[in-house]
């Protein structure tokens, strides 16, 4: 790694392994094994003490241990569990461990080394949990691709990353894609998972016959290798030694603070210590196993996080389903009562809206979590009231593992807040023109963090490594405030951010306003040019099924909630809004098709 990208405070200084007795609480057992404690360059601020929940030690120490010993562990303590429910196939901590060994020997048999980048072009499924370990265990570093990738986006971040090998399933969605690229430096291989294998009986026949025109053909051909031949094998694999805060396991990718996509360098220690706090968040561990809930995609550093690696860390059981579809979802959590939901806002808004929601138990989930986008207080209080669970909002970044804040399960939760910084994290509001200046309580600025969790750099962007982390504080890009508890609150993002008539307007400030109507179902806000205020808001409106609702209706009912400036110049009802692949509500499509209306009025 080069020197302009080595880790910057904090520093992780190993301790003692840990002495607990009671190895049938898996979560002590992981959280303290090899613990690291954290030693700042500076002194900084703790509002929050005096409010942190009494059930968790802000200063609790968290282990560095890599995720793939964590395992390894698992399976020898608990290898009878359940890991993976993968549409009611169900593998053991035992087999994923061991089918992990398999995928390591078999990748460094086709080459892979310390350090060598491998591309997972995969939907949640067991191969999703094997392959990411496989890697790890090899050497390797995982490169996650999102499957719905056009090409030119696909063949970008194969170029920049520098993979060879790219594991995916046999679906004409993902592999003619890849196929495609194959024998363009710097691909050589790609490993083909087959779909239908991975289901259980008789899911498996019935894919065969009703899906098969979703199913790609394999053919022998150079470059191509089969998952089976690559993990025909006996586990004995190359054992590497691993520097936790140093070695690279994970390149996520991800617009950052620019919009401009690269990858975020995620030590081990990064990932290890992100699930074991988020592990630690949720308090004591349970005399049950947990089980979580993963429709969030695992190639989403979020999922990657709070569904597989944290689960591991407690010995949970990952329900994995390949995608959102409310009913289906509904149908899941009745039937494998998960005790533990993570999810993003539009995934919490679209069960609430369902019409025969109360047809199905939900009562087994203690919690759900929310993250990835800004939590509306209007659907956590919809959510809650229409399923009795509770929903808390938290905050990450992929450059910080990504989660770096979240309500607390117990105690106090505010709406519209963040929550509070996880154990050792710090939070800070830097001043929007001089980030030097740490910013009163009250007061807005950008949102910085400080923890163990933060990444080393970006990949081969010693540039944009040197803008995002200063001072040993990462940069977050969005705006916002501490109250006098410690809680923060964001006001949005700063490029987010629309300068109109020289005056700061905040979309989310808009959106919340406009989600209050009760015939709206999403809204996006977004700045377009205006030749008078420079710009203007523009809101995009999906309205809930049977409802109508004219714009100067809704610009009546704003009226008294947001400024004259604030109210949006444009408003547009679409049938549909865009989305990210783990359901976020998208902005970049509407402001681009803006920008081509203006080009093309220009022309």
């Amino acid at each position: 790694m080069p020197d302009s990208l080595q880790p910057v405070t904090p520093v992780l200084q190993s301790a003692h392994a840990c002495d607990c007795q009671d190895r049938r609480r898996p979560q002590c057992a992981c959280l303290r094994s090899g613990v690291a404690d954290v030693t700042l360059a500076s002194e900084l601020s703790t509002p929050w003490s005096g409010q942190y929940p009494s059930n968790i030690d802000w200063h609790a120490p968290v282990s560095d241990e890599p995720m793939p010993a964590v395992l390894d562990r698992q399976a020898a303590l608990h290898g009878d569990r359940s890991c993976v429910n993968f549409l009611g196939r169900i593998s053991s901590y035992s087999e994923i461990s061991a089918l992990s060994d398999r995928m390591a020997k078999g990748l460094q048999d086709m080459g892979v080394g310390k350090g060598d980048r491998v591309g997972l072009f995969l939907p949640n499924t067991p191969y999703a949990v094997i392959a990411f370990y496989g890697v790890l265990k090899a050497g390797g570093v995982v490169v996650n691709f999102n499957p719905l990738y056009a090409d030119e986006e696909v063949r970008k971040q194969i170029d920049d990353s520098g993979v060879k090998i790219m594991v995916t399933l046999d679906l004409k969605l993902m592999l003619p894609k890849l196929q495609r690229m194959l024998g363009r430096p710097p691909l050589e291989k790609i490993i083909v998972c087959s779909m239908s294998a991975a289901l259980p009986f008789p899911k498996a026949q019935l894919f065969k016959v009703f899906k098969y025109s979703e199913i790609a053909a394999v053919k022998d051909a150079e470059g191509i290798v089969s998952y089976d031949r690559v993990i025909d094998n006996d586990g004995d694999y190359l054992r590497h030694e691993v520097d936790s805060r140093s070695d690279v396991a994970v390149l996520q990718y991800t617009g950052g603070t620019t919009g401009v996509p690269k990858g975020a360098m995620l030590t081990h220690a990064n990932i290890a210590i992100n699930a074991r706090q988020v592990a630690l968040w949720d308090g004591e561990p349970a005399d049950y196993q947990e089980k979580v809930l993963g429709v969030l995609p695992l190639f989403h550093v979020f999922a990657m996080t709070v569904v597989m690696n944290a689960a591991i860390i407690v010995g949970a059981e990952m329900i994995l389903l390949p995608r959102f579809e409310v009913i289906t979802t509904l149908k899941t959590i009745q039937k494998t009562k998960p005790t533990q939901f993570p999810g993003v806002p539009t995934l919490f808004n679209a069960i609430d809206q369902e019409p025969t929601v109360d047809k199905y138990d939900l009562s087994s989930i203690d919690i759900c979590i929310s993250g990835g986008a800004p939590l509306p207080v209007k659907v956590k209080q919809a959510f809650e009231g229409r399923t009795g669970c509770k929903l808390v909002e938290g905050y990450g970044l992929s450059e910080s593992s990504p989660v770096a804040a979240c309500n607390p399960v117990e105690g106090i939760n505010k709406e519209g807040s963040i929550g509070l910084p996880l154990p050792q994290t710090y939070l800070e509001i830097r001043g929007l023109d001089d980030p030097d200046k740490l910013m009163p309580v009250g007061e807005s600025g950008e949102i910085c963090i400080v923890g163990p969790q933060v990444m080393v750099g970006y990949w081969g962007r010693p540039d944009e490594t040197a803008r995002t982390i200063r001072n040993g504080r990462l940069h977050t890009g969005d705006i916002g405030y501490m109250d006098e508890e410690g809680f923060t609150f964001i006001i949005d993002r700063l490029k987010d951010l629309i300068l109109c008539s020289g005056y700061n307007v905040y979309p989310r400030t808009i959106e919340e306003a406009i989600y209050r109507h009760p015939a709206v179902a999403e809204v996006t806000v977004v700045g377009i040019p205006d030749e008078y205020r420079g710009e203007a808001p523009k809101a995009f409106i999906r309205l809930k099924d049977d409802q109508m609702l004219e714009v100067e209706e809704l610009k009546a009912f704003l009226k008294d909630k947001i400024s004259p400036i604030e109210m949006p110049q444009e408003i547009e009802f679409r049938a549909e809004l865009p989305k990210t692949m783990i359901g976020k509500l998208s902005k970049k499509e509407l402001v681009a098709e803006e920008e081509q209306k203006r080009a093309e009025g220009t022309s």
